[in-house]
């Protein structure tokens, strides 16, 4: 592997900003914009490359040897970016949530838009195949965000589950991990555990995404060696009906209240027209566009090597 500069992890540093901003919303996958950024198959392999073994090459041949191969570099900056970007933006994102959720939501909507165009130019073959597994994809990411969320749960194994599906989900373009924490209803429990800094459930949430992480690229890494035409269909169809989710009109037809929260849990999608309230339609057709366009900054920025 060649030799890479402070400048390129820099940028690697940002894109993770940019992954964990998206994971923080609910509906939003951070495996998008590390698909669109260029660092998608490096992401997996590197994470595939954390094996028992690994720490022998550390033993028998020392640290700089095993810190390559684990391309240990580019996954702290990676990571230091996600975290600095959920740490910093998650407030300002949930106060977006709150304030201007048709702007938001029109930002993120014109950028997945971008990102089925972009996932769908890799397949290098279409097929029968390739269009089933695409329709297939599409159809259980519709599925997913149709499901009621379920009441909140504290139970610490439930909640190693909930951290080994979230982070799963977190690294498939077009299915968020955040929403899949919101469907198993542990969102609120794994929030209030990180404002109230209850380092028993953080600690079991971590455990639990560390195994589903080191588990699930492995099954990632094998079907892109092996069928990497059919997981982009796969891919590109999960990020299409996500589509659902984010959509920025919305209906609420029953809430639910946490302590001074109050939660969402049933909408339909309306047309702005039917939108009771300022639809800010020519603000959300100006929203998507920005992010509609950011997809190409980023995906010609990933271009140049």
């Amino acid at each position: 592997m060649k030799s890479k500069n402070f400048l390129h992890y820099a940028i690697v540093t940002l894109k993770g900003m940019a992954m964990g901003a998206a994971d923080v919303v609910p509906g939003v996958s951070g495996g998008t914009i590390a698909f669109i950024s260029g660092i998608y198959e490096e992401l997996i392999t590197s994470i595939n490359n954390i094996e028992p073994s690994l720490f022998k090459v550390w033993k028998n041949e020392g640290f700089n040897v095993f810190w390559r191969k684990l391309n240990g570099n580019f996954l702290v900056a990676l990571f230091l970016g996600i975290a600095i970007s959920i740490l910093s933006l998650a407030k300002f994102i949930s106060w977006l949530l709150v304030n201007e959720a048709i702007l938001l939501w029109s930002f993120f909507f014109g950028l997945v838009v971008a990102s089925i165009f972009f996932v769908g130019k890799a397949i290098e073959k279409w097929n029968i195949a390739a269009v089933l597994v695409l329709l297939i994809g599409a159809a259980l990411a519709y599925y997913i965000t149709i499901l009621p969320p379920s009441e909140n749960v504290e139970s610490l194994p439930f909640l190693f589950l909930s951290g080994a599906l979230a982070v799963c989900a977190m690294i498939l373009p077009g299915i968020s991990g955040a929403f899949i924490l919101v469907l198993l209803g542990s969102y609120k429990t794994i929030l209030d555990a990180v404002h109230e800094r209850n380092v028993q459930i953080i600690a079991t949430v971590g455990l639990g995404a560390i195994f589903g992480l080191l588990s699930f690229a492995k099954l990632l890494k094998w079907m892109f060696n092996h069928y990497k035409n059919i997981t982009l269909a796969l891919l590109t169809g999960f990020i299409l009906g996500s589509l659902n989710k984010i959509w920025p009109w919305k209906e609420v037809l029953e809430t639910q209240t946490f302590g001074d929260k109050i939660i969402t849990v049933k909408e339909q999608n309306i047309s702005p027209m039917a939108f009771d309230g300022d639809a800010q339609i020519t603000y959300a057709i100006i929203a998507a566009i920005i992010g509609f366009s950011l997809i190409f900054v980023l995906e010609r920025t990933a271009s140049k090597k």
